[in-house]
């Protein structure tokens, strides 16, 4: 509440070169104690940069420019991404916060996810593509500042849009996103915009009970085949969980 404020209350006289890391995530165990998402509670605030990286080379370009920016910045980390490889460049230059990036291209539909939901996304997006179904995967990397324009220009070509948060779709990111998307696109969309996210419930302890409760790639294929009209996809011979499947438990 106060650090959001210092800088407009100084009247740019004071910074405040403040960077908050915070875990977030599912993995049974954790419950409805340790399992909240509060992005969108955050991004809410004028004053509060807001930080969800997914990509280990993004998280620490990221988090270089976070350090150095003289205003408060949350920077959220899922906890299942910590499983996540990938290369990172020793000498990793800043990455701006409020730069969207493009994760996969593709012509037939538009998703916009956030953290872990993009390890979902190109799950779903590679088996989608091995069934002749071209999708774009835009993770926005900050939630604010927040980069509209790749977005916009995505849905203007696709016509589709999904957005897959790591939060409760009630007043969450996910709304932020349709709604922009709606005042700017609606002459271009073919089908309504969808918002996967959680139910407005407490996350369940259990893993097959937080299997239900969390969207995944198999939510996310299941929903492009009702926005474009396919036929079910056999899904017997996937792999799905990957991570999921790691994590032991808190104790």
């Amino acid at each position: 509440n106060m650090v959001s404020s210092f800088r407009y209350g100084s009247g740019g006289k004071l910074k405040v070169p403040l960077v908050i890391r915070a875990i977030i995530g599912k993995g049974w165990g954790q419950a409805y104690q340790h399992s909240k998402s509060l992005q969108s509670l955050f991004a809410h605030l004028p004053g509060l940069k807001v930080v969800m990286p997914t990509a280990p080379a993004d998280a620490k370009g990221l988090l270089i420019s976070a350090i150095r920016d003289d205003n408060p910045v949350i920077f959220i980390e899922h906890r299942m991404l910590y499983h996540v490889e990938g290369e990172v460049d020793v000498d990793q230059k800043p990455i701006p916060l409020g730069k969207s990036k493009i994760l996969r291209s593709g012509r037939d539909l538009t998703i916009v996810a956030t953290s872990y939901m993009n390890v979902e996304a190109i799950k779903a997006a590679e088996i989608l593509a091995k069934n002749g179904v071209s999708i774009e995967i835009i993770d926005p990397r900050t939630i604010w500042p927040l980069d509209v324009k790749p977005i916009l220009k995505s849905v203007s070509k696709t016509g589709h849009l999904i957005v897959a948060d790591y939060d409760w779709t009630f007043c969450g990111f996910g709304s932020e996103i349709a709604a922009t998307v709606w005042e700017n696109c609606y002459m271009d969309l073919k089908s309504p915009i969808v918002r996967l996210g959680f139910a407005r419930t407490m996350c369940p302890g259990s893993r097959p009970l937080e299997d239900t409760f969390y969207p995944n790639a198999i939510s996310i294929i299941r929903q492009v085949e009702k926005k474009l009209n396919l036929s079910p996809i056999d899904l017997s011979g996937e792999s799905f969980y990957t991570y999921e499947n790691q994590f032991r438990g808190p104790f």
